[in-house]
């Protein structure tokens, strides 16, 4: 996603969200991402919460280029690109950015990077952690993991 700060500048945001339990594992912002960034933010992700199965993302440019393919390889993570604009195909983080966009690009002005990497954090924490979904039992994204491992050991 992308927005600007009130001096007109551009600045984006990569989201990187966990479908299964609906957890904003990264919102990652910076005037410029680059499949380099983009690879280094994802192994920080498989170092702290291990291995996906898959990834799925769009076509976007920072996502489609030489480093991103070399990491898959590399990590032997498979990737899945949605056709082109059928973002249904990535239903959840749709979604997602919907509401990130609803409820805080659209309704903030950020006037520095530092400024806009403090709200979007802030914002990340309170979607992660205060925010039960319903299709999760009404848990918050959060909780709905450790509930998961608990309910699989009793099984």
């Amino acid at each position: 996603m992308s927005d600007a700060f009130t001096d007109g500048r551009r600045f984006r945001v990569l989201a990187i969200f966990d479908d299964f339990s609906r957890e904003c594992l990264a919102l990652v912002a910076d005037t410029s991402l680059s499949g380099l960034r983009v690879t280094r933010e994802l192994s920080a992700i498989v170092v702290q919460r291990g291995r996906p199965g898959t990834i799925v993302s769009d076509n976007g440019t920072e996502l489609i280029n030489m480093a991103v393919l070399r990491w898959c390889q590399e990590t032997r993570i498979e990737w899945h690109y949605i056709a082109p604009g059928k973002p249904m195909q990535n239903a959840f983080v749709d979604s997602f950015n919907g509401s990130f966009r609803d409820e805080l690009l659209n309704e903030t002005l950020f006037s520095s990077l530092a400024e806009a990497r403090e709200k979007i954090g802030a914002w990340k924490e309170d979607y992660n952690r205060n925010r039960p979904h319903s299709s999760l039992g009404n848990l918050t994204p959060q909780e709905f993991p450790m509930k998961s491992k608990l309910e699989n050991k009793a099984a």
